[in-house]
């Protein structure tokens, strides 16, 4: 039985309340975060909120090293684990009605009114507290990515004048909830006045691994009804403060823009500065309404390609919108320097930029709903960092490059054992992206140039990794974790073994298909190579027909999860950690990973079997599991079980599934509701390049719409009682449906019954 915690209204295209909400306060922050790639933040209120909450805004590719700290410390251990760090807090603002400071969890508020628009990326809240209505909104502009806007209506409520008075604030005294938890990590370097505003220069303070230090220039520029009364610089923050009379029956507004500029752009101090100026001087230029129709214009193009239209359920609806909104506000790929961080803009837990989520999970959404750059960008990022990956191995004494679990730098910065030395299936999902690019679009010049510097490279390590085992004539793989990080320091891997044998393989086809002497890969490397491919060891049980998991694992007591106390879950939550190693629950696709990558290499009955036997023990603690999970079970016939996974993967920070939203989002998994839609209920595959649905229609919907970009063409998808597929763009195209082939053509449309 699931448990969630629902505290936002249901809306197709709006994420809404009428509750300040004090005890989940964090969570309804999390909730209505809103970024644009560039930075964002958390739902905080402007305005003081003294009860628990968590203050959060943060820039993209702007981090921190954190001092790895271990009892006893290993040999090939990171120095330090980087983290995303909390920016300065450029939203912040005090207001004082008739000399009362606003406090909204203490102040007498009525009337609370709460909501995120989809379409737009519009944050507004509105209130009544001493005589006054205030409305508040925000957005992060898509168009001028450096921009934050935050607009401020006060509205007389009632017979009387009331004064109101705003303190607009650039603080820099700032700290992080996940790490270096008693340090500031800005210093600040200059600060000033404006006619109508003030700026704050800051650093980030020194630190002794050799990361560089971030200059942050952040600049708050006011207009509106309110006028300047004082300008000053306190404990690390400018401060700007508004007075006026609100009279009876009259409006006043307070629209601050806050442009944020980084080093990162920027190579000196005079240069930021200039680029600062120039930038406030065109804002100034340009209106607020200009501003919002100009975000609203950037959004509805991205809308138009990426959204998923669900008829006959809200619920279904507004979690897909969701996922896809908070996605794309993290991550667009304007930049090649950047990843998709875990958290995105919405917390700092867990640290670093990217994880293999955005190999196995985001690339083939953003191939499908991007232009092609974007998807080409995340595998330049990791060929970027290459030389990296190969001194990551070197730490481990081993061959080839290893690509780090979280980075900033392409240097692995995690800082526990089994998860950073042990969790190497990774660096199969690097080599898969390359594949999976290669497949989708049909082009194949990535792959002949840097994608094989990067397959080499990889398939080096895993030859270098494996070991041979003369008892058993095989070639094996001890020592690890798998994507079921519930189980450390096991022996062969079913999927592990499983990729490397697969990296092997493709790598030397590619290189046979395309010769690259200059990377020296001798002869003697494949006959290695090949070798291995032979003689890999994949433990499997022929009595029950399905691969195990790791040796040792039909060992355990393999009670199902259905029969455990609701109350044990989540059993990281609730469970010692020793308890959970020893016990035999998943916490997200293992076996049904690797189903799930190489699903043309399995018949339909081996599924079957794995599905059955794992999933009953799978208690789906990692977001990533639930997507796997819903495509599997739509291409078994198992609709109701492909239901409740897409409902757990759409609606997970929706409905708080795993008791941890709170936290910050979950932006990689987020991409999981669209893989289940689209690969699960409609069943797109791609393999060997044929492009073909299957689609089934969920009892509870009465129809359900998509776009796809494949191999440049624009393809629309309708599934109700009957499938229309419809090619939008581009020239024809073969696909099938139903198992059997049409071709498409012009502005043709199939209609199948």
């Amino acid at each position: 039985m699931k448990q969630i915690t629902r505290i936002m209204g249901i809306d197709p295209w709006k994420i809404t309340s009428n509750h300040i909400e004090i005890e989940n306060r964090r969570l309804q922050e999390s909730l209505t975060s809103i970024g644009n790639g560039y930075m964002g933040m958390r739902g905080n209120f402007s305005e003081t909120f003294s009860a628990d909450h968590h203050q959060g805004a943060y820039i993209a590719g702007v981090w921190f090293p954190d001092k790895t700290r271990v009892g006893w410390w290993k040999n090939g251990y990171p120095e330090y684990f980087g983290k995303a760090i909390n920016a300065l807090d450029f939203a912040k603002i005090r207001l004082w009605i008739d000399q009362k400071e606003v406090d909204l969890a203490t102040a007498p508020v009525e009337n609370f009114e709460m909501a995120l628009d989809m379409k737009n990326g519009v944050l507004t809240y509105a209130y009544t507290v001493y005589g006054v209505r205030v409305n508040a909104e925000r957005f992060f502009s898509i168009a001028t990515p450096e921009l934050a806007v935050f607009k401020f209506g006060f509205n007389n409520a009632d017979e009387e004048l009331h004064s109101i008075r705003v303190e607009s604030f650039i603080d820099a005294n700032v700290r992080n909830e996940d790490s270096n938890y008693d340090e500031n990590f800005w210093k600040i370097l200059d600060h000033g006045s404006t006619e109508n505003g003030s700026y704050v220069m800051t650093e980030t303070i020194p630190n002794p691994f050799g990361v560089e230090q971030f200059t942050v220039l952040a600049h708050q520029e006011i207009s509106g009804d309110l006028d300047l009364t004082n300008q000053t610089f306190i404990d690390h923050a400018v401060v700007d403060t508004f007075e006026e009379i609100l009279p009876s029956g009259d409006v006043l507004t307070f629209e601050k823009r806050v442009t944020i500029l980084t080093s990162r752009d920027y190579s000196s101090l005079s240069a930021l500065t200039d680029a600062s100026v120039a930038l406030a001087d065109s804002l100034s230029e340009i209106s607020y309404e200009e501003l919002l129709d100009a975000q609203t214009e950037s959004w509805a193009a991205r809308w138009e390609l990426a959204d998923v239209q669900i008829e006959g359920s809200d619920e279904a609806q507004q979690g897909i919108r969701f996922n896809l909104f908070q996605l794309f506000s993290t991550y667009y790929g304007e930049d090649e320097r950047l990843n998709i961080g875990p958290k995105g803009f919405t917390g700092e837990k867990y640290g670093g930029a990217t994880y293999w989520d955005t190999e196995a999970y985001a690339v083939p959404l953003y191939l499908a709903l991007a232009d092609i750059s974007v998807s080409k960008n995340l595998l330049k990022y990791r060929r970027n960092q290459l030389p990296q990956a190969q001194h990551n191995a070197r730490q481990q004494g081993l061959a080839g490059a290893l690509y780090p679990m979280v980075t900033f730098t392409g240097i692995e910065c995690h800082n526990e054992w089994e998860i950073t030395f042990e969790e190497i299936h990774r660096n199969g999902a690097i080599a898969y992206a390359i594949y999976n690019y290669t497949n989708y679009t049909g082009d194949e010049r990535y792959l002949a140039h840097e994608g094989l510097e990067v397959l080499v490279e990889i398939a080096r390590f895993w030859a270098d990794r494996v070991h041979y085992s003369a008892r058993n004539d095989k070639y094996m793989i001890h020592g690890v974790t798998g994507p079921n990080e519930y189980e450390n320091n096991i022996n062969n891997n079913w999927y592990t073994n499983t990729l490397a044998s697969w990296v092997l393989k493709y790598t030397s086809e590619s290189l046979s298909k395309y010769p690259r002497p200059d990377l020296e890969v001798s002869r003697a490397e494949l006959e290695k190579w090949a070798e291995i491919i032979e003689k890999m060891y994949y433990p499997k049980d022929e009595a029950l027909g399905i691969f195990v998991q790791h040796d040792g694992y039909l060992d355990k007591d393999l009670t199902p999860v259905a029969k455990l106390d609701p109350k044990n879950l989540p059993l990281n939550q609730n469970w010692s950690w020793d308890r959970v190693l020893r016990s035999p629950y998943i916490k997200q696709a293992d076996v049904l990973q690797g189903i799930y990558f190489f699903g043309d290499q399995y018949t339909l009955e081996e599924k079957r079997r794995n599905f059955n036997f794992y999933e009953p023990l799978t208690v789906h603690e990692s977001s990533l599991s639930p997507s796997i999970h819903a495509i599997l079970a739509a291409e078994l016939g198992m609709g109701e079980k492909a239901v409740e996974m897409y409902e757990r993967t759409a609606r997970l920070d929706l409905d708080n599934y795993n008791n941890d939203t709170k936290d910050g989002l979950h932006i990689t998994s987020m991409t999981g509701s669209w893989l289940a839609i689209v690969q699960g209920f409609a069943q797109m595959k791609t393999w060997n390049g044929q492009l073909s649905f299957a689609p089934f229609l969920p009892k509870a919907w009465t129809g359900y719409v998509f776009h796809i970009n494949y191999r440049g063409r624009l393809l629309k998808i309708s599934v109700r009682k009957q499938v229309e597929i419809e090619l939008l763009k581009g020239k024809p195209l073969e696909i099938e449906v139903y198992g059997k082939q049409f071709v498409l053509e012009g502005q043709k449309t199939i209609d199948i019954s």
